[in-house]
């Protein structure tokens, strides 16, 4: 892996885990699946017009009954849609920290489907990784819930990895040779229809404009929302979607960082012996993946 990869895998891991500190802000004064909705949509636009202009094609190899195209819809539906809208809804009733460290269980969850359910091999360390990973998680969920964390709260944030952790491991070749910002934009686009037909349904519109929340909002569509992914997907184009994928054991740390900082947010000793302990549990799981 060299310094480039280093640099890129630092920077996505910074900027998906500043997610849901920014969040936390949006939903604090909008409803969650109609912000989330004109983000996707706003972003999707933007990359599927820019991808116009450079040349790409909304065409996909196979067409749109091939397996890009699949990739695309499930990728729009589990990320996007289910994914980070229970996310967003959760993140109405719980802390921006709580829901990143367990969001940043999913290579966890992937890991433990894959070993469970489809055959994938593993050894010793692989297993305890698992185990010491979701020990850490457990613990800091337990101690919230103690201390009086929305339980429906952090059973949302569980579905939404779970959602991606499936979709993760169903579907390849979602990124696309050569057609990656369309296929990013595409992505965005499914995502932004079904969380605006779900919020029409659902919810009452309503929003109180600040500097504050626009800054969130902004910040949302073209950091975590268009910049990390393009990193994400450049990554594993660089080195491959399980050594990428270590960069996930940063996430713990970063996510309570910044929600500490931009929001206030109390860290307690037990939250940092969680994440120490999560950390080291998704590194063990990906040096394993990455040596298989």
């Amino acid at each position: 892996m060299d310094l480039r990869a280093i640099l890129m895998g630092l920077a996505f891991a910074l900027m998906w885990s500043s997610a849901f500190a920014t969040a936390r802000i949006i939903v604090a004064d909008a409803p969650p699946l109609m912000a989330l909705a004109a983000r996707f949509a706003l972003t999707g636009l933007i990359a599927v017009i820019a991808a116009r202009i450079m040349g790409q094609s909304w065409r996909l190899p196979g067409g749109w009954h091939g397996p890009q195209a699949r990739a695309v819809l499930v990728f729009g539906l589990c990320q996007n849609a289910l994914y980070l809208g229970l996310n967003f809804v959760a993140m109405q009733w719980i802390e921006g920290s709580l829901a990143a460290i367990i969001a940043s269980s999913m290579p966890l969850i992937v890991a433990g489907l894959g070993w469970a359910f489809m055959g994938q091999r593993t050894t010793a360390r692989g297993l305890l990784g698992l185990v010491i990973g979701m020990a850490g998680v457990m613990l800091i969920m337990g101690t919230r819930l103690s201390g009086g964390a929305d339980a429906l709260g952090i059973a949302l944030c569980v579905l939404g990895a779970l959602a991606l952790a499936v979709a993760t491991l169903t579907v390849r070749g979602a990124s696309g040779a050569g057609n990656l910002l369309m296929i990013v934009g595409l992505q965005m686009l499914v995502g932004a229809a079904i969380l605006a037909l779900v919020s029409a349904i659902t919810e009452v519109p309503h929003l109180t404009l600040s500097a504050r929340w626009m800054a969130a909002f902004l910040y949302q569509c073209f950091v975590p929302g268009l910049a990390a992914t393009l990193i994400w997907f450049s990554l594993v184009r660089r080195i491959g979607a399980v050594r990428a994928a270590t960069f996930h054991f940063l996430n713990p740390a970063f996510g309570v960082a910044i929600a500490a900082l931009l929001l206030g947010e109390t860290i307690n000793p037990t939250d940092l012996i969680g994440v120490a302990i999560a950390m080291a549990g998704i590194l063990l799981v990906q040096m394993e993946r990455a040596r298989g």
